[in-house]
Parts: structure tokens; sequence; C-alpha cells
């Protein structure tokens, strides 16, 4: 099964993971794409170093980019779906409350906004 990959946005269409990506050179956007890509691919079974379970169902995908640990976290959804929430400059040895905290802002709001079968919609319009 190949899990469907949506980047996170708010009500006005801000996504603060399609915005890190376009910031960033071009030789790492195709380094995130494929780390994302390989999540697409395992989901929950993507073992350590690319990924990990935090707290309260969400997981954070670990990339080293230019010497940086970057982190993108993100949840499952529905089944079939992997929500990327943000990403952030990993520079403590654990994650930060502050930034688990926020996924779990961003996993509410968007189960509350979408049902399965919106989010199925959603996902086919933007194919």
């Amino acid at each position: 099964m190949k899990w469907k990959i949506i980047y996170y946005s708010t009500v006005e269409d801000k996504s603060e993971i399609f915005d890190f990506i376009e910031s960033i050179s071009e030789n790492n956007q195709i380094k995130v794409l494929s780390f994302i890509q390989i999540l697409s691919e395992h989901g929950p079974n993507l073992p350590r170093p690319y990924a990990d379970l935090l707290i309260d169902g969400i997981h954070e995908l670990r990339i080293k980019l230019s010497g940086n640990q970057i982190r993108i976290l993100y949840f499952f959804c529905y089944k079939e779906f992997i929500i990327l929430t943000h990403s952030f400059v990993k520079a403590t040895d654990k994650v930060p409350i502050k930034e688990i905290n926020k996924a779990k802002k961003i996993k509410s709001d968007f189960t509350n906004r979408f049902t399965e079968e919106q989010l199925r919609k959603k996902y086919d319009e933007n194919i």
C-alpha cells in the first residue's frame, strides 16, 4: 500500500511544509522529497533513522540537510493518509514540546475540518 501524502494547510491555504520545501536549494528539495517518497512507501513501518514516533500519534521524519537536523512532523489519518504538519531545525537532544504541541494542534484542526470523504475528494482534485 502506498500512503497518500498531504501537506497541511490553514484555512487561508498557507502551508509551512510547502513554503519550507520551496525555500531550500534544489539539491535539498530533492533530498526532502525523496524522504517524503520513502515515507509514502513505508508508512508506519518506516524505521529509524528515517522516522520515529514521538507521542500521541505524532511522528517525525528525520532529515539531515547541510549539517542541520531537520524534522518534519506528521500524523496518520483515515487509514491511507499521512498529513505533514510543519518542519523545524532540531537544535536540542529531544524534540521541543512546543513543536509537538503545534503538531497536535494542527492534527486537531485538520481532523475537525475534514471528514474521510472530504479528504479523499480534496486529494483526488489535487492529483
